[in-house]
């Protein structure tokens, strides 16, 4: 621990023990050296000064020098507010403040002058300032924040109610420069080779300059440098641990087969595209490495994933191993094996489905063909974990939607032998490349990008709640056709909070719109059982029933290439990555499918934004790149439940992928030389890492 990490947050100048509470709880600020990594997001010039009349509000923060010329409280109790009125000698301007008036009253006087910075906007339809700063114009804190670059802080509501707002964290990072940091040079953190060769600044500079910068030339390489090491340690870290266990000896499917080479040659259903190509390339090195394999596969919805693992499955067949496929549902694993085993036919392959439905006779004949090793391929769900389940030679584990599994889950399949077998997992949650470096840094991964020749791309169209007879007339005119639809909605009851389309009254109305006995609707959502789930779906993809009212339930798992109209209701309240999976439930097969998303007439930026998106492109990477952007890391899909294994202060995943790219590289290379770090020049990359390691939380992802 270094001499400031030593030292009570609650201990400096201004702060005390209220203030340290609040620290703690909405930055998880303890103590000096915490408060030195709480950065700015952003700068601002106050270099320059406006007149009121320049002023509008489209404009970032501003400052003007002028007089207070008046100062009075309008209204009563909780809803009473602070106005003043402010001049630059030429125009006034209206200051507003919501909260802290008596504070603000005992602050400021009447007549005299100051130095106002704050962000204009408008209010009762005139130009005003809500909340500014104003400082004495001759004041030793005016002189300071006057000139330069000046960075501004993320406070949230419960720190600007107790006065810690970007100014007060300023003034305490200020006391922390002129009374520890006076004599106290911060102890570097990275290799002397590293600064040397990647020209960086030393941690000292840049963590004076984040906060006080100089120019902003020196701004941008602390900036950089406080960057790359938060994303070199993680690099480093996973980069460390998968060279460790790819130490793990593993099954060696030494040859190409019969099964394989005939499947390949005489019975496969369409033809591999590139990028297919590409990843079983890459599947067969590993597996021939004599190393364990433990790869993600990512691919968009309809890349055909399920055809690259069945695949991989005839390299183990090959070489006299049993595979095995889990899925997350019994519909998907009921599919899989349905798909599969028409494809496996004419090779007399053995495969068998094992789900909580497979009646006792059944389970026990598997049982016992396993172990026997004469069956050969087994799908199924969660049902594959069970103690029972003892294949004789188990070589290769293929996980269908990974994230839907726990860690414990995974490792008990991986247990089914004493050598764990290959390992394959796949997702059609496209991640984001900085993410999936990042959270996935210790599998290899693979990507098939490219969607099978021939398929038409989904249409689709962003409507509001006042078009929704036409959507229903259209999706009448689909139903005559012979087709079918899904109609998703967010909530199960109706919530007092949160004023949207709801499943229950939805389906009401739905019943009285495309009535018995012309038309036919199931009604699927979380909290129906699980046998009367997987019926009134299976009713739906057979064709007795021609719409699907749902929740999410159905985001993965279906598969009815007869169904051509997608609607998502109150679609402003799913993530992009969402609609994108419930999107890809259409457009299966060879009619032309449509997407169509309901929000409510107002919108706010952030909703249209979202929509354009989906709108304009059917490309799952650039939609997760797009989610990433606007929501970050921790609020995607797929990743918010198993938690962001690392903090990050500066890093940004969806703008610093070229930087996360340049860490990576490094980590590799220092690895690759040292792979143990315990040449000298890297004994203090082995003591950062066992510093940071409390906060990797790295059995989440493995």
């Amino acid at each position: 621990m270094s001499e400031l990490a030593k030292i009570d947050i609650k201990y400096l100048k201004g702060v005390g023990p209220r203030k340290a509470d609040i620290l703690r709880s909405e930055l998880n600020v303890n103590n000096v050296e915490d408060m030195l990594y709480v950065f700015p997001f952003r700068y601002v010039d106050r270099s320059q000064f406006y007149k009121i009349r320049e002023v509008d509000s489209s404009m970032a923060y501003v400052q003007i020098k002028g007089k207070l010329l008046t100062l009075r409280t309008i209204g009563e109790g909780k809803s009473s507010r602070m106005s003043g009125t402010f001049s630059d000698g030429t125009s006034t301007v209206e200051l507003l403040w919501f909260k802290g008036g008596r504070y603000i009253a005992d602050q400021l006087k009447i007549g005299n002058e100051y130095v106002l910075f704050g962000k204009p906007s408008y209010y009762n339809n005139q130009l005003n300032f809500v909340h500014p700063e104003l400082e004495s114009l001759n004041s030793a804190e005016a002189k300071r924040t006057m000139g330069g670059l000046h960075g501004v802080y993320n406070t949230t509501e419960k720190m600007k109610n107790n006065f810690l707002n970007t100014k007060s964290i300023q003034t305490i990072i200020f006391n922390i420069m002129q009374t520890h940091l006076a004599n106290y040079q911060l102890p570097e953190t990275l290799p002397a080779y590293l600064l040397s060769k990647l020209s960086l600044p030393t941690l000292d500079t840049c963590i004076r300059n984040l906060h006080f910068p100089k120019d902003k030339s020196l701004l941008e390489k602390c900036q950089f440098r406080m960057k790359f090491e938060e994303l070199f340690y993680i690099q480093l870290q996973l980069l460390q641990r998968n060279s460790i266990q790819n130490k793990k000896e593993g099954f060696i499917f030494a040859s190409i087969g019969n099964y394989f080479l005939s499947f390949y040659q005489n019975h496969i259903p369409f033809q591999l595209t590139d990028a297919q190509k590409r990843v079983i390339k890459e599947i067969r090195e590993d597996v021939r490495s004599g190393k364990q394999m433990n790869r993600l596969l990512q691919g968009d919805v309809g890349s055909g994933k399920t055809l690259v693992a069945l695949m991989c499955t005839l390299m183990a067949l090959d070489n006299n191993f049993q595979a095995c496929i889990m899925a997350p549902t019994e519909i998907l694993a009921t599919q899989h094996y349905l798909s599969i085993s028409k494809m496996l036919q004419p090779l007399s392959v053995q495969v068998r489905l094992l789900t909580g439905s497979t009646k006792t006779a059944e389970r026990r004949e598997i049982y016992e063909r396993l172990e026997n090793g004469t069956l050969q391929l087994l799908i199924g769900t969660h049902a594959l974990l069970e103690d029972k389940v003892k294949f004789k030679n188990l070589g290769l584990a293929i996980i269908d939607e990974q994230h839907r599994f726990g860690v414990a889950q995974r490792a008990k399949l991986w247990g089914k032998n004493v050598r764990p077998p290959h390992v394959l997992v796949m997702t059609a949650t496209p991640i984001p490349r900085t993410l999936a470096m990042t959270l996935y840094g210790d599998l290899d991964v693979s990507v098939i990008d490219e969607l099978p020749p021939g398929r038409q791309p989904i249409k689709t169209i962003h409507r509001t709640e006042n078009n929704r007879l036409g959507i229903y007339d259209f999706i009448k005119r689909e139903l005559a056709k012979g087709r079918q639809a899904y109609i998703v909605y967010p909530l199960i009851k109706e919530s007092e909070a949160l004023d949207f389309q709801n499943l229950e009254e939805g389906y009401q109305q739905l019943k009285n719109i495309f009535p018995e006995p012309h038309y036919h609707i199931s009604m699927v959502h979380g909290q129906l059982p699980a046998t009367e789930k997987e019926q009134e779906m299976q009713k739906f993809a057979s064709g007795q029933t021609q719409i699907l009212v749902a929740t999410t339930v159905i985001e993965v798992g279906v598969n009815v290439p007869n169904a051509t109209v997608m609607v998502i209701e109150s679609a402003e309240r799913f993530g992009l990555a969402q609609l994108h999976q419930l999107r890809g439930r259409v457009g299966r097969g060879a009619e032309q499918s449509y997407c169509i998303l309901i929000t409510s007439v107002k919108q706010s930026k952030n909703t249209r934004e979202r929509m354009d998106i989906m709108t304009s492109s059917t490309d799952g990477f650039e939609i997760s790149e797009a989610d990433l952007r606007l929501r970050g890391p921790g609020d995607l899909e797929g990743t918010q439940q198993s938690g962001m294994p690392f903090e990050l202060h500066i890093a940004d995943l969806a703008r610093d992928g070229q930087i996360l790219q340049v860490a990576r590289d490094m980590a590799r290379l220092i690895l690759k030389n040292d792979p143990n770090l315990e040449v000298p020049e890297n004994k203090i990359l082995k003591e950062q890492l066992l510093k940071k390691a409390p906060s990797f939380d790295w059995g989440s992802i493995s």
